[in-house]
């Protein structure tokens, strides 16, 4: 198969297996969504979903989050790992949204990317799931599967979505992500994979 080829496939087997894409973090608006895709980094998205319900019944917008203790959110939010630095970037950039955007999350990528803890991938998945707007947030799942699959070479998550977007048209970037981490997830792990067995690697060849 040609890599166009490859990707028609991907999506037409993507589309079947996941019709639907619900965003797999819990959240109710764009600040939570925030929070919790902060809060992800390195971690489960089952595991931060556990622990947002009672970090939000105390602070659910960026207001009551910068009166809380950042010791107070750091032991909230522990289960998720780096602790420390989330709960003082969570802190600061609720201050942030505040003092320069009247406590609303900024619906751009160079707004956003100015806050503290949030960098490109983060950006990304707000400004897609929160905002509509097209992104390819690239996370370990795809940037994995994008070399598996020979849509990229691999070497960092940067030139990953650079060629994703290449490949793929701009009107499905935001679900057709996610459905890349859903299969990851369920059919198409880093251990414990069989290429025979997998419904787009037994199709298309893999690396």
């Amino acid at each position: 198969m040609t890599r166009n080829e490859r990707a028609k496939f991907i999506i037409e087997k993507l589309g079947t297996l996941y019709p639907t894409t619900p965003i797999p973090l819990d959240h109710s608006d764009a600040y939570t969504l925030l929070i919790s895709v902060l809060l992800s980094a390195q971690c489960t998205d089952v595991r931060v979903n556990q622990v947002t319900p009672r970090l939000f019944a105390m602070a659910d917008n960026p207001f009551d989050m910068a009166k809380l203790d950042v010791d107070v959110i750091k032991d909230i939010i522990r289960p998720c790992g780096l602790s420390p630095r989330k709960s003082k970037a969570i802190s600061d950039l609720s201050k942030i949204l505040i003092e320069q955007h009247s406590g609303k999350v900024p619906d751009n990528f160079i707004d956003l990317e100015a806050l503290p803890g949030v960098g490109h991938k983060t950006a990304s998945v707000v400004m897609a799931q929160a905002f509509g707007v097209a992104a390819f947030p690239v996370d370990t799942h795809i940037h994995r599967l994008a070399y598996r699959w020979c849509l990229s070479n691999g070497k960092n998550v940067e030139k990953t979505e650079s060629d994703l977007k290449k490949i793929f048209p701009k009107s499905i970037w935001n679900k057709l992500h996610l459905q890349i981490i859903f299969f990851g997830r369920e059919y198409c792990p880093a251990r414990g994979h069989s290429s025979q067995i997998c419904p787009i690697c037994s199709n298309i060849g893999r690396k």
